[in-house]
Formats: C-alpha cells, sequence, structure tokens
C-alpha cells in the first residue's frame, strides 16, 4: 500500500465536519461495509450515493457514518503498515484477528489510533504525567462493538493545538516520524501493566502525536 496515496486520498475528507449523527451500529456497519475495499474518495463518494438510493437511507447521516469509518479504517491501516515496516516488528497474518495486528518485540499487541478524548475531563498535561489514568479511560470506555477487548494494545493518540485532532489522523507522513522516533527508544519496562480480567496481565502505552 502506498503510504502517499493514503495520505493523499484521506486528506480529501478534511473539507466536510467530522460529527457522527448516531453510535456506531452493527445494522449500518454492515450497510457501509464497502469502506474495507474502497481507498479513493471518489469512489467512495459513489458508493455512498448507491447505498443511500437503493436503501433509502437519510443522505446527510449516512454520508458522514460512511466517511468517518472510511476516515478512521484507512489510517489505521497506513499506520499498521508504518509498524511492520520497521524491523522487529511482525504484522499479523491472520488478517480476521481483532486482539493483534502485530508483534512488538515479543508481544502481540493491537494498535488504535484515537485523537485526545474530550470526554476524558482532564487536560492534555494531566495525560501526559498520568498516562496510566488514560488508558484506564480508554479501556474502560471502548465502543462495545466488535473491536472491543481487553488485551494488549498501544494507543496513539494525536492532539492539534487548534482542536482538529481528527485531521492529524491523515498526517501519514508526519505520524511515521512521530512511530519512528517511538519505536527507536522503546524500551519493555516503559509499557503499563493492568489487571482487567482475573489471572490476566495487559500491556499497554500511548504514544503521543501532538502538533
Amino acid at each position: 500500500m502506498n503510504l502517499q496515496t493514503v495520505e493523499r486520498q484521506l486528506k480529501k475528507r478534511w473539507p466536510y465536519n467530522y460529527v457522527w449523527f448516531r453510535k456506531q451500529n452493527n445494522a449500518w456497519d454492515k450497510n457501509s461495509n464497502f469502506i474495507y475495499t474502497t481507498l479513493d474518495w471518489e469512489e467512495l463518494n459513489e458508493q455512498i450515493a448507491l447505498r443511500i438510493l437503493t436503501l433509502n437511507l437519510d443522505k446527510k447521516q449516512f454520508f458522514h457514518y460512511c466517511c468517518n469509518r472510511w476516515y478512521n479504517f484507512w489510517s489505521a491501516r497506513a499506520i499498521e503498515q508504518v509498524f511492520t515496516e520497521i524491523n522487529g516488528i511482525i504484522p499479523n497474518q491472520n488478517l480476521k484477528d481483532r486482539l493483534s495486528d502485530f508483534n512488538f518485540f515479543g508481544r502481540d499487541f493491537d494498535l488504535k489510533t484515537s485523537v485526545f478524548p474530550a470526554s476524558f475531563g482532564r487536560d492534555l498535561e494531566f495525560a501526559k504525567n498520568n498516562p496510566a489514568v488514560l488508558i484506564n479511560w480508554l479501556y474502560q470506555n471502548q465502543s462495545k462493538q466488535g473491536r472491543f477487548h481487553l488485551k494488549n494494545r498501544l494507543f496513539l493518540i494525536v492532539y492539534a493545538s487548534n482542536a482538529e485532532h481528527w485531521k492529524l489522523k491523515a498526517e501519514i507522513s508526519w505520524l511515521k516520524g512521530v512511530v519512528e522516533e517511538y519505536v527507536a527508544n522503546f524500551e519493555a519496562s516503559q509499557l503499563r501493566k493492568f489487571r482487567f480480567q482475573k489471572g490476566t496481565t495487559t500491556f499497554s502505552d500511548i504514544i503521543w502525536a501532538i502538533k
């Protein structure tokens, strides 16, 4: 996958407000699953228009629903590739495994790129000084849809000084540098340990992408 192409396509999403008119749900996820095989922005819009027409869906709501899912999916795919192109990080060949994206120096990890959550209730400075508090919050407040789990996870948290955090998910070239710096300086001792389930230790960490 060409990362520059992904970045160009993702940035075509920028002119439209990032809003969700409803929570993610299995029915609309099923109706918008074409986002997984459609990278091109123009083709995406054609697919959306077709579904709206054939399924009689709300035009504005379904457009934003699909665009948001598409944007987050392809950004995540690109960042996963950034990781797995680094020596020592091994991609999970089972694409249906929702618990692991790659093996990160001996441990399997899922990768989650998220904007800094406004509902966290604390500011960036607090979160940077207390990463375990934010990590615990992220696990406890994750979506209850298909990707919910309590296994190892690396969180790439994007934060923009102009509050348009979501746009940073498209800055693939810049995020590549952030990830590479994190990996170059990584030490296993920095992983945070949690006991979300009896008898199981969950490892996690935050990678800060602040601009």
